[in-house]
């Protein structure tokens, strides 16, 4: 078996594919995983806010009906497998994108399946705020809104950062998933090559990659928190 997959033929084979389709299948990757990454954040940030400021103690309170029918929602759709998720929202992704297939298809389920998980993300961060910083913006006259924005928000840069990067480091390993219906990208490739044709060299050079792209999301976002976290700044 070995010696069929390390073959001259085999090896050939496998660095043709990896030269022809890997650099499309790799920009798709980045694509989704950017585009879906963004898109949940706008859905999800506020989302994450409103359900911490719009407790009973909170600086914005809302009714406790919305509030209960927004964490469940949330909690629904986290609960659901994605694979199982991306077949549910076949006709919202059909209605938006046209098509049930393909590499943008395949961002409508992402951001779907991502955005609630960023809602709770941006909720941890803004719970770890120092409450004495809002209680001194409230006594000094500021609006909920002043609060949120001048804030609670640039308070919980730093941890809303790194919740980011593992959204999207989350949100990569989806897209690679999203192969399966068709997808593009490298998990179409694995999927293709590697599950249907069993060319498994081919698909190890596809999770690879996915293994960089992630440690280099990771680094990126690492970096980022590190540099805007003012208590570092502090010490040094």
């Amino acid at each position: 078996m070995f010696s069929n997959i390390l073959s001259s033929e085999t090896l050939n084979e496998t660095w043709q594919i990896i030269e022809t389709q890997f650099p499309i299948a790799t920009w798709e990757t980045i694509y989704v995983t950017i585009l879906a990454t963004i898109f949940a954040i706008v859905i999800g940030l506020p989302l994450g806010v409103l359900l911490v400021v719009g407790e009973k103690d909170g600086v914005l309170p809302l009714p406790s009906w919305l509030l209960q029918t927004l964490n469940v929602i949330i909690n629904l759709l986290r609960s659901i497998p994605f694979l199982i998720l991306m077949i549910l929202v076949f006709p919202l992704t059909r209605a938006i994108i046209g098509t049930v297939v393909g590499t943008a298809a395949s961002i409508v389920p992402l951001v779907i399946a991502a955005f609630p998980f960023i809602a709770r993300l941006a909720e941890s961060s803004l719970r770890e705020i120092n409450p004495n910083i809002i209680e001194m913006a409230q006594s000094m006259g500021a609006s909920p809104i002043q609060i949120i924005v001048k804030v609670m928000i640039p308070e919980s840069i730093p941890s809303l950062i790194s919740n980011a990067t593992i959204a999207i480091t989350t949100i990569l390993g989806y897209s690679a998933m999203s192969g399966i219906i068709g997808g593009g990208g490298l998990g179409k490739i694995a999927i293709n090559y590697g599950y249907y044709r069993y060319k498994y060299l081919v698909m190890l050079a596809a999770v690879v990659l996915l293994i960089l792209l992630v440690q280099i999301f990771q680094s990126i976002g690492t970096h980022l928190a590190t540099r805007s976290d003012k208590r570092l700044k502090k010490k040094s």
